[in-house]
């Protein structure tokens, strides 16, 4: 069965016969440099999705390839529970103590069967607990959770500094971080902004654009202000008192200040940086399964979160030399919401522009979803 260690190659199971409901003997293994053409992974509830793609990452930090995780349901931190030893003490802190008493079953009676249970199945294919031990070893599992303490809490500060400068030659490209970021922040104040019909849209992109373009960054209690005092005098060929005047910008700065001095708002200001290589890589230089989750947010909030992460793995992916080799992973577990066919979310500008982009920078996008038709043709194309 070492057939499945061979570098680039990911161990997926084995093959099965259909008319007889049974497995093969061949093993099933994927190639890593599919994954630069990315991939949908569709299926009902409870069809083996999430478990699929779960065994992708695996393998892929077996190989030493670090990924990022969004997990909008909450339910990947199971990804840590991994226990070399396969012994019941391992299992015992975790088990289900109603299923055990349902059971007429000790807790440790439970955990015994937990345990015999797990090891028989990783050996009926061909694994046990030095494969496990060799998981853990390759890569360093972080949850993070932003807008809470719960987990590492993020920080969002990094998001409304300038981008790299790779990003801010790209006409197209800032324009469309411009965009995101924008857009998700109004969503945050219970603003709906058309980027050319609103006023505020309009007046926060130019302020981004004429700060970025000095070489300045931005954070949010500066933003403020500068939707108080804005940094340039006119927007388009109007002056800026005629486009916005200051009296009515007030309301917007009321907003935006309320957001800023909420109790709850002060748990995005701290903890890690949103800086892409910290998140992929330990210092040490060590592979990361880094796992977002984000089911205790709010819709606009877990929208607000996912779009500033985007951006921040964009400007990651144009700041790489190009390659043939898969270099990372980006996975969501629920798309449903974040690329629609119709809507144009925050999330979604971003999300393309990666599927387009990002496979010559080997980073692979796989996305989960129980309805293809929750994804834009645009993305599926690609």
């Amino acid at each position: 069965m070492e057939d499945f260690e061979k570098l680039g190659v990911f161990y997926l199971g084995k093959e099965y016969d259909l008319e007889r409901r049974q497995l093969k003997d061949g093993l099933l293994l994927y190639d890593s440099k599919d994954l630069l053409t990315h991939a949908v992974c569709v299926g009902m509830t409870g069809s083996g999705k999430t478990g699929l793609c779960i065994s992708l990452i695996e393998e892929a930090a077996v190989d030493n390839i670090p990924s990022i995780i969004i997990d909008p349901k909450g339910d990947l931190g199971n990804m840590l529970l991994t226990f070399p030893s396969l012994q019941s003490e391992a299992f015992l802190p975790w088990i289900n103590l109603d299923e055990a008493r349902q059971k007429g079953m000790t807790p440790d009676e439970f955990a015994q069967k937990q345990a015999e249970l797990w090891k028989k199945g990783l050996a009926s294919w061909g694994q046990d607990g030095q494969r496990i031990q060799k998981l853990r070893d390759s890569a360093d599992f972080v949850i993070y959770t932003p807008g809470s303490s719960a987990g590492i809490p993020v920080s969002i500060l990094k998001s409304f500094s300038a981008p790299q400068k790779e990003l801010l030659e790209d006409r197209e490209l800032l324009g469309d971080r411009i965009s995101t970021t924008v857009t998700s922040l109004l969503s945050l104040i219970g603003i709906q902004a058309d980027p050319i019909q609103s006023r505020e849209h309009i007046l926060l992109s130019t302020i981004l654009d004429t700060t970025w373009r000095n070489g300045q960054d931005l954070d949010l209690g500066t933003l403020i202000q500068q939707v108080q005092s804005p940094p340039v005098t006119k927007i388009g060929v109007l002056d800026l008192e005629n486009f916005y005047p200051s009296k009515e910008r007030f309301n917007l700065v009321l907003a935006l200040n309320n957001l800023l001095a909420s109790p709850g708002f002060s748990a995005w200001l701290e903890g890690e940086s949103l800086d892409i290589n910290r998140i992929l890589f330990t210092p040490q230089g060590k592979p990361r399964i880094a796992i977002f989750s984000i089911a205790h947010l709010s819709e606009p909030e877990r929208m607000f979160f996912v779009s500033l992460l985007l951006n921040q793995v964009l400007g990651w992916v144009r700041s790489q030399s190009g390659t043939t080799s898969l270099r990372a992973i980006l996975y969501m577990d629920e798309i449903f919401g974040y690329l629609p066919p119709t809507a144009n979310p925050p999330s979604k500008l971003p999300l393309l522009t990666l599927l387009k982009q990002a496979r010559a920078y080997g980073l692979g996008v796989v996305l989960a979803t129980q309805n293809p038709v929750d994804i834009d043709y645009k993305a599926l194309s690609n």
